[in-house]
């Protein structure tokens, strides 16, 4: 499969940036400073759930995320490392990377729907961007 024809959701465009293109993925960052939060896209067509790719994909799908918790963990440590595909509002398919912390703003809750998101400061961003860059080329293999 191809991704002729992907466009990104545009709420999943709104609230977070780009940090990479992985293989399969468009690799995001939740723009909210409270949670170390990213995203991945398969870059696919009209694709709703992770049933919808094909096996090699799935397990393409599985690898990325793999990667992007690993890289996430270096840039922030954390207590539990939450993955979530939930779609219920955004059908685009997207996997969710969540560093957890003890005591956070939605702790022990869901961080969906907690309270107002805290867009990150403009140097905030950059570094975590630039953070998440290194330790994704770090952990490549």
């Amino acid at each position: 499969m191809s991704d002729t024809g992907f466009v990104l959701d545009p709420r999943l465009q709104a609230d977070s940036l780009p940090v990479a293109q992985l293989g399969l993925c468009e690799l995001r960052l939740m723009n909210d400073a409270r949670f170390a939060w990213l995203l991945l896209v398969p870059r696919r067509h009209a694709l709703v759930e992770i049933a919808d790719l094909t096996a090699a994909e799935q397990s393409q799908l599985w690898q990325e995320a793999s990667r992007a918790a690993a890289a996430l963990r270096t840039v922030a440590p954390c207590d539990k490392l939450n993955l979530g595909a939930l779609g219920n509002i955004v059908r685009q398919l997207h996997l969710h990377v969540v560093a957890r912390v003890e005591g956070d703003a939605a702790w022990p809750g869901p961080v969906w729907g907690s309270g107002r998101a805290e867009p990150y400061a403009p140097g905030q961003l950059a570094a975590r961007i630039e953070a998440l860059r290194g330790a994704l080329g770090a952990n490549e293999g």
